[in-house]
């Protein structure tokens, strides 16, 4: 996939961008850059598939939910404390460069706004869209119906994970949606492109 317009769409927007045609590179390049930090990391199938949070609590202090062995509100609090923050970008819009997320506690889309020095958005080629309403559209019916099923939500996008059914359910996770149309003045963002299909 050519990402040259995109990246320059982002660059555009304030954002550092890198690419890599792997995952394997993305890894041994984070696992360079990162050394010796606290860092925080969202709820992300990507981050998963790309073995970060084994291969960066080698040699750093990771906070994650899913990884951390404390209680997870604990665990949300120190993540939005960290030095650095990595998650995935939900969607991005090729033509603007905004990147997507939509959160259900808001500690993902929280660290994405405010207090760490550096936070990495991660996305795979299935994440980028051709326009913002796309990319919108992509967000709500594809990836959160499938991270709710994940999840073992009972909700009706869960149950056959095909589309958004906008419910009143409690468990419903697309609860807040955060749209970054050029980079937070307040701290590093930079975004990690690779030319392969990584999570929802």
């Amino acid at each position: 996939m050519a990402f040259e317009e995109l990246q320059k769409k982002l660059e555009k927007n304030g954002f550092t961008v890198k690419v890599f045609s792997t995952g394997e590179e993305v890894s041994a390049y984070l696992n360079q850059e990162i050394d010796q930090k606290t860092v925080g990391m969202g709820g992300s199938m990507t981050i998963t598939q790309l073995g970060l949070k084994e291969s960066l609590s080698a040699h750093n202090v990771v906070f994650s939910h899913s990884f951390t062995p404390c209680d997870p509100k604990e665990t949300q609090a120190l993540a939005a404390r960290a030095e650095v923050y990595l998650l995935s970008a939900n969607g991005i819009a090729a033509d603007t460069g905004e990147i997507i997320n939509i959160d259900g506690i808001g500690n993902r889309v929280s660290s994405t706004l405010f207090g760490h020095q550096k936070v990495y958005f991660l996305a795979g080629k299935n994440k980028i869209s051709p326009d913002f309403p796309t990319a919108l559209h992509r967000v709500r019916n594809v990836v959160s119906p499938k991270n709710a099923q994940r999840l073992g939500r009972r909700t009706p996008c869960a149950v056959k994970a095909d589309r958004c059914y906008d419910c009143d359910s409690p468990e419903r996770i697309c609860r807040g949606l955060v749209v970054h149309y050029r980079k937070m003045n307040s701290m590093d963002m930079e975004v990690i492109l690779i030319d392969q299909e990584l999570g929802y």
